[in-house]
């Protein structure tokens, strides 16, 4: 593993322990050449995913991306850090169990709206809203109709 002071490849792990349910492993690292200390995190990874753009064009999957957009969509709401982090672990072994290896962006969002819309409603309307593209006050209103139509729905101990 590469210093990320320094980039020398002598480095040595100190620490190994299990995260997040024993999906991933968190190892503390130290460089011989400077002494930097680090972190890095180890997770199964089933297959290499490819996400086919809106465009046609192919990216390979980045978890971080994946993460960093439904970060931005919880931002300042009452979400534990590991129910997020638990979520996208969720969400990538649902695309890796998918079993292709080529995966379009809208699959990816649909599943990411299913599972913000368990998560918290407000992230899952501000996701929506960039993922859909919204332009007028109205595609917010239909989100939110779907939203307490299903609260009508679900059994009074379920709503939040």
């Amino acid at each position: 593993m590469r210093c990320p002071s320094c980039s020398s490849l002598d480095t040595q792990v100190k620490d190994s322990r299990p995260t997040e349910d024993s999906a991933v492993i968190r190892r503390r690292r130290v460089c011989m050449a400077c002494g930097f200390r680090f972190t890095t995190f180890e997770r199964v990874q089933l297959r290499e995913l490819t996400v086919i753009k809106r465009n046609g064009r192919r990216v390979p999957f980045d978890r971080d991306k994946l993460m960093r957009s439904v970060q931005i969509s919880l931002r300042k709401r009452p979400v534990e850090p590991e129910r997020v982090e638990k979520m996208v672990s969720t969400i990538v072994r649902e695309l890796e169990s998918l079993g292709e290896a080529e995966i379009s962006s809208e699959t990816i969002g649909e599943m990411v709206m299913e599972h913000l819309r368990q998560l918290d409603d407000v992230a899952y309307v501000r996701f929506a809203s960039v993922y859909r593209n919204f332009r007028e006050a109205k595609d917010f209103e239909a989100v939110l109709g779907e939203l307490s139509s299903d609260d009508d729905t679900r059994p009074s101990a379920a709503r939040k």
